[in-house]
């Protein structure tokens, strides 16, 4: 069986939860479902669901943050130190696997 995604990535508490619930709700026993998520707080609310719900979590991991290409070369001239990190760059965010 595949797992079910949930990407909460961008939404804020209790979003991340909420949207745990419904795809727990539509989901067969036995379900894993991945959970992608942003916001700080779902490190705890989401654990805290699974021992509510008795469910198990099975896997909580922090996604490092992905670099972005830049969009033209370094100067050559620059010496390629220094200077404001990209404001681009994606957050990083929780990965939750749960099954249910």
């Amino acid at each position: 069986m595949n797992p079910i995604e949930v990407d909460t990535r961008g939404l804020h508490c209790p979003l991340p939860v909420i949207r745990l619930a419904e795809a727990a709700r539509d989901a067969p026993a036995g379900a894993s479902i991945v959970v992608l998520a942003s916001d700080p707080a779902a490190r705890y609310d989401i654990p805290a669901w699974c021992r509510m719900r008795g469910h198990e979590l099975l896997e909580m991991a922090d996604v490092p943050e992905t670099p972005r290409v830049p969009e033209r070369p370094p100067d050559p001239d620059s010496s390629g130190t220094g200077g404001p990190p990209d404001e681009r760059a994606q957050p990083e965010y929780l990965r939750f696997v749960v099954l249910v």
